[in-house]
């Protein structure tokens, strides 16, 4: 069965109240390459945060961790054309908001309102209402631990006590890292991460800098007990003897390691399959991703074009 999947944020990352905001719109600009002058997320956060409306866009897909990264600092994104994006794209997302947001900011560039001075109190009242209205959502629905949990609900696994998280790829994958960050929060080392992959964790030795996205909101975050090695050495011995209750593979495209031996000892419905690619064919009716539904797997997608 085809599921919609979107990113997530950590709760870590997250504000418990609306920052005190200093300027209308945030400086930086997506595409505009002169605005990325943040080499820290504790500078990029705090851009967001002194800002009452942040700009976000499509990017190569849709779903973009700029938008949870706003929503996360108490800004309000204005995010045009959403209007377009497909129903099972950021499904997950409050759309409402996002074109209650945009309306609202036309509405103070039409009154010429291009600062925060500009600002009324009862235009200030409105923004912060949007903003407590727009961390509460990201709080409650667009954590890491709701989407592993909605995932597990989904496909009638919720009393899954050990899974086996397929990592595939080392290289930063945002759907599957933000997905076993939840996936580890929820039920700690009882979801096994093979291989591991070394920049989630707090030991990782690689510069945060110097990974896609600057590791901003993604790295560095998992205690190193959280990995149990010596499940590695064991692991076809494992899936043999079906140690596991449910086995994720965190991306389609990105390697699908032991798939023929999980086939032969796990039945379709306990083997959940991930695809968080920008751009992908999975819904051509030829597709790996169709032939993998047809299998009877449960596969979450996360762009729906």
């Amino acid at each position: 069965m085809l599921h919609s999947i979107s990113f997530s944020i950590p709760s870590c990352k997250i504000v418990k109240e609306i920052p005190p905001k200093t300027k209308l719109v945030s400086s930086l600009i997506p595409g505009n390459m002169s605005t990325y002058i943040y080499n820290t997320e504790t500078d990029y956060y705090a851009e967001y945060q002194s800002s009452v409306f942040a700009l976000t866009t499509k990017k190569g897909g849709w779903d973009c961790l700029r938008h949870y990264e706003i929503l996360a600092n108490g800004a309000i994104p204005i995010f045009p054309n959403i209007e377009n994006c497909h129903p099972n794209t950021m499904k997950n997302h409050p759309k409402d908001l996002y074109l209650e947001s945009n309306a609202l900011y036309s509405e103070f560039l039409l009154k010429n309102k291009t600062k925060i001075e500009d600002l009324l109190p009862e235009d200030l009242a409105k923004c912060k209402e949007l903003a407590i209205r727009c961390l509460e959502y990201v709080t409650k629905e667009l954590d890491v631990v709701t989407c592993a949990k909605k995932i597990l609900e989904i496909t009638n696994h919720s009393n899954a006590k050990k899974v086996l998280y397929m990592s595939c790829q080392m290289d930063p994958d945002y759907l599957r890292c933000l997905t076993l960050l939840g996936f580890k929060e929820l039920m700690g080392s009882s979801v096994h991460d093979y291989p591991k992959v070394p920049h989630l964790y707090i030991d990782n030795p690689k510069e945060q800098k110097q990974l896609y996205g600057k590791g901003i909101s993604y790295t560095n975050l998992l205690l190193p007990e959280l990995h149990d090695n010596r499940l590695d050495n064991t692991i076809e011995d494992d899936i043999r003897k079906h140690q596991y209750d449910v086995i994720i593979y965190g991306s389609l495209h990105r390697g699908m390691i032991g798939y023929d031996l999980v086939s032969q000892y796990y039945s379709s419905n306990d083997v959940i399959i991930m695809c968080g690619e920008d751009v992908c064919n999975c819904l051509q009716p030829d597709s790996l991703t169709q032939k993998m539904v047809e299998n009877g797997h449960h596969v979450f997608l996360r762009e729906w074009v």
